[in-house]
């Protein structure tokens, strides 16, 4: 198993820092390896702590009387250079419980009000966006939306459109736009199960 030696910091910025690693692989060899994370620290790395607090939560939402539709962002990212369909998301603030946070990132990226199902914990339990270049992970928060949609909780440097899915337009954007990974799994529930949260089934308490 490989190992590491050192960890040192390179970036100091609010919201995501770049680490370098010093490391001995698996056959011995040195060599060396680059994490982006959200910890304002080395020794706040999950790295060094072991344990997995979700930085950030993803939300599923139903929307509609109905609920036949999704509640989707289109959003543009400075990392692909355009947009890309998205789950509403962002980060947990310290001390915040990550459904709290769910309710309040949905309200501000798209004006709607959530309300969370409580399901068992294995489908919540944050799990790793990209490991292989940052140790950030999510939590999912499944829910029913309700309310009406506005843009004007947004941040200055967030260009989000809001968009409400019918399941025909949810295979539309599967087959023509750019979509998240996490987004395009859960869509693919959206357009197999009758039931959006059929997969849940039994689990609701």
């Amino acid at each position: 198993m490989g190992k590491i030696n050192k960890v040192i910091q390179r970036t100091h910025t609010p919201y995501v820092n770049l680490y370098e690693l010093e490391i001995t692989n698996k056959t011995g060899a040195q060599g060396r390896y680059y994490v982006a994370s959200r910890a304002k620290s080395a020794d706040a790395l999950k790295l060094s702590t072991g344990e997995n607090v979700p930085d950030g939560v993803i939300i599923y939402s139903i929307y509609g009387e109905k609920r036949d539709q999704v509640v989707l962002v289109r959003q543009y990212r400075y990392s692909i250079g355009g947009y890309i369909y998205e789950f509403p998301a962002g980060l947990v603030e310290p001390g915040e419980d990550y459904r709290e946070a769910a309710v309040r990132e949905l309200k501000e990226e798209t004006g709607l009000t959530l309300a969370p199902l409580t399901v068992d914990e294995m489908f919540e339990r944050p799990g790793f966006t990209t490991v292989g270049m940052t140790d950030e992970s999510c939590a999912t928060v499944y829910g029913y939306a309700s309310g009406q949609v506005t843009c004007q909780g947004q941040e200055d440097s967030e260009e989000i459109e809001i968009v409400l899915a019918d399941r025909r337009e949810a295979a539309r954007i599967l087959k023509e736009e750019r979509v998240a990974i996490m987004c395009a799994y859960m869509l693919m529930h959206f357009l197999g199960d009758e039931d959006p949260f059929g997969f849940l089934s039994g689990t609701e308490k």
